[in-house]
């Protein structure tokens, strides 16, 4: 039997299988279908500082291998989940991770304060996604410059292990990863959702409230795989892969491509069990293989 346990940062993981924030709430809904101390960690759902509401529905729309979500991290803000989650989840026996969201950079530092209190969270991702409200709108994680200052500030005031989330919505994703590592990142994850849109043509109107919004799913795949390879043969930092891991045949294909570690997002939605079922495909696959460790074909591509 193989090992499965990857470092990323500071923090040890059993199996390099995580869960992508927003898809598997806060861990404990999905507790009747699977063991959640098999997993490599959780992603909590987007916090912010301050509540949130959310956008107007309609905000989610299938579409071809994949969906469109516009959630907007509806959430009810992190000192009603230091007070009320985190003592439902503070003893669940794996990485319990927080998403830390905002629209200032002073919103992520204060979020990222408070969470750095909590013993039993021993890391965050930082979804450098958001609209930065100061400066016009654009997502911070779109220009080098904006998700460097966004990640230093964070830095300065959060000690624990720190991954950063990039957006695919760039020309060169692998320079956004050089800037964050640069910041002091322990580790980035990528990809986050790609920007689309649907038309329903009959009334000649966008089917999501808010026109555009995040493509996830089995469509996504070749290009999240693609930003991986490229991002891994950038950075020192672990990686760690996501977009469109439907099997673990998709999750192995990132490791190889070089990330250290996955998260699965959508397919939680298709199957609540797909996370301990990709757990149990990379260890058939290792042993199938001759492999006494999961280290072994980490980067392992051959081209």
């Amino acid at each position: 039997m193989a090992t499965l346990n990857v470092h990323i940062g500071g923090l040890e993981l059993k199996n390099p299988v995580m869960t992508a924030s927003g898809t598997f709430g806060y861990g404990t809904e999905f507790s009747d279908f699977i063991d959640l101390s098999r997993l490599g960690g959780i992603l909590v759902k987007g916090t912010t500082l301050h509540p949130r509401e959310g956008n107007p529905y309609p905000r989610m729309a299938e579409t071809p291998s994949g969906m469109l979500n516009a959630v907007g991290l509806q959430n009810k803000g992190v000192d009603y989940f230091i007070s009320h989650i985190y003592p439902e989840i503070q003893d669940i026996d794996t990485n319990i991770l927080v998403n830390v969201s905002g629209s200032t950079i002073e919103d992520y530092v204060a979020t990222a304060e408070k969470i750095a209190e909590l013993d039993k969270i021993p890391g965050i991702e930082l979804n450098i996604s958001c609209p930065n409200v100061k400066e016009g709108g654009m997502a911070f994680g779109t220009s080098c410059m904006s998700a460097a200052s966004v990640v230093k500030a964070v830095r300065k005031a959060y000690p624990k292990t720190l991954i950063v989330k990039l957006s695919p919505n760039v020309t060169n994703i692998s320079e956004i990863a050089c800037a964050v590592e640069a910041e002091g990142a322990d580790s980035v994850s990528l990809i986050n959702t790609l920007m689309g849109m649907a038309i329903d043509a009959e009334k000649r109107r966008p089917v999501l409230s808010t026109v555009t919004g995040g493509l996830s799913g089995a469509c996504v795949k070749p290009i999240a795989l693609r930003m991986v390879w490229q991002v891994a043969k950038a950075v020192k930092i672990p990686v760690v892969g996501l977009g469109g891991i439907m099997n673990a045949t998709d999750a192995i294909e990132f490791l190889l491509a070089g990330a250290t570690a996955v998260e699965i997002g959508t397919a939680n939605f298709i199957d609540p069990q797909i996370t301990v079922k990709v757990v149990e495909g990379i260890e058939a696959y290792l042993d199938r293989h001759g492999c006494k460790s999961v280290q072994e074909i980490i980067g392992g591509l051959e081209i």
